[in-house]
């Protein structure tokens, strides 16, 4: 039985890991497709990503924590939130030693401040939208770590 692409219904062989016609990866459909409790997968990832509070009641209730598309995403939310705690601790330092330097230094600190905030938040939107759209996007470090557990 041939199986066809859920986003653009192009038929595919049925080894393919991506779709030929518009190269939507395979192995992750059935993840935003599924249901995984009261909530879809994909919806329950997404509010992984929202605060810790959802990650850590997705690690803790049954019908989440045996789901590994929503394990996965609720332990690269919390490793996220502890890397941005790092971030900000280091970015304190940072605007610290750069106020030590006289006319430019608080320029430079909050230029830093600015293009970590700004970054911060572009990289957060992109997680959110990836598990919204059923794909299991791994951040270099924080996302190796996450599938390991």
């Amino acid at each position: 039985m041939p199986i066809s692409c859920p986003q653009c219904h192009r038929e595919m062989p049925d080894a393919a890991a991506f779709c030929p016609g518009c190269g939507r990866r395979m192995i992750d459909v059935p993840a935003a497709v599924g249901p995984a409790g009261p909530l879809r997968e994909n919806i329950a990832a997404a509010l992984a990503y929202v605060s810790f509070f959802p990650a850590i009641f997705f690690l803790l209730t049954k019908p989440f924590k045996s789901n590994h598309f929503v394990r996965f995403h609720s332990l690269q939310s919390l490793c996220l939130a502890a890397a941005t705690i790092v971030a900000a601790i280091t970015l304190r330092i940072i605007f610290f030693l750069f106020g030590l330097v006289p006319h430019i230094g608080p320029l430079l600190a909050w230029l830093s401040l600015v293009v970590f905030s700004i970054g911060g938040v572009i990289l957060w939107l992109v997680v959110l939208i990836k598990a919204l759209q059923g794909d299991l996007f791994k951040l270099p470090i924080v996302g190796d770590f996450a599938e390991r557990v």
